[in-house]
Parts: structure tokens; C-alpha cells; sequence
């Protein structure tokens, strides 16, 4: 199995949480405990930055 420079395997612990790797983090502007909305959709997972209040 090849993985391309922008993709990334990601473990989901038993808990169901995932971590998002430094490099996507630094792209989104996102901290460790911060929240991202996932999207499904038909052939992709999108994942956004979300601001709650």
C-alpha cells in the first residue's frame, strides 16, 4: 500500500477519537482539543474547523 505525500493513515482508539496529524493541524490552524466538523460524503471524509460558542 502506497500513501501519497498528502495523505496520512490515522488510528481510531477504542474510545472512538482520532488524532489529526501535525501537518493537517498546522494547515487548519487547529490545536489538539479544538473541534472539526466531519463530513461524509460519497467517496471522501471532509473535515472542517469549527468555532463553538
Amino acid at each position: 500500500m502506497s500513501v501519497q505525500e498528502n495523505e496520512v493513515l490515522v488510528k481510531i482508539t477504542s474510545a472512538g477519537t482520532i488524532s489529526i496529524p501535525k501537518q493537517f493541524r498546522k494547515f487548519m490552524d487547529v490545536q489538539k482539543g479544538e473541534y472539526v466538523k466531519m463530513i461524509l460524503g460519497k467517496d471522501r471524509l471532509i473535515v472542517r474547523k469549527v468555532t463553538i460558542s
